[in-house]
């Protein structure tokens, strides 16, 4: 079994009444960087809770780095797959009787 440990840090910037987050991925021996964006912005009629912004933001964040991980994922199945093509005379002959 292998164990691989990958990290995530978030920063929080609040501005006023708007809370901004960044996801960052980082894996360990790769040049893979991946970045995610969240932001939650406050009612001016609400309480000011902190807490509540930055876990509206951070959670958004990284909601947008998952999809942004899921399409290095896809980048890389298609750039395996190799050109479309190939791909599509593969499949013809596959399905060939």
């Amino acid at each position: 079994m292998t164990t691989k440990e990958w990290t995530v840090r978030i920063h929080l910037v609040e501005d006023g009444d708007v809370t901004l987050a960044r996801a960052e991925l980082t894996v360990p021996g790769s040049s893979m960087k991946v970045l995610g964006h969240g932001r939650a912005r406050r009612n001016p009629v609400d309480r000011p809770v902190p807490e509540v912004g930055d876990e509206l933001a951070a959670g958004r964040a990284l909601e947008d780095l998952a999809l942004r991980v899921h399409d290095v994922a896809v980048d890389d199945l298609v750039e395996l797959a190799g050109p479309a093509d190939a791909r599509q005379r593969d499949l013809a002959a596959w399905w060939s009787p």
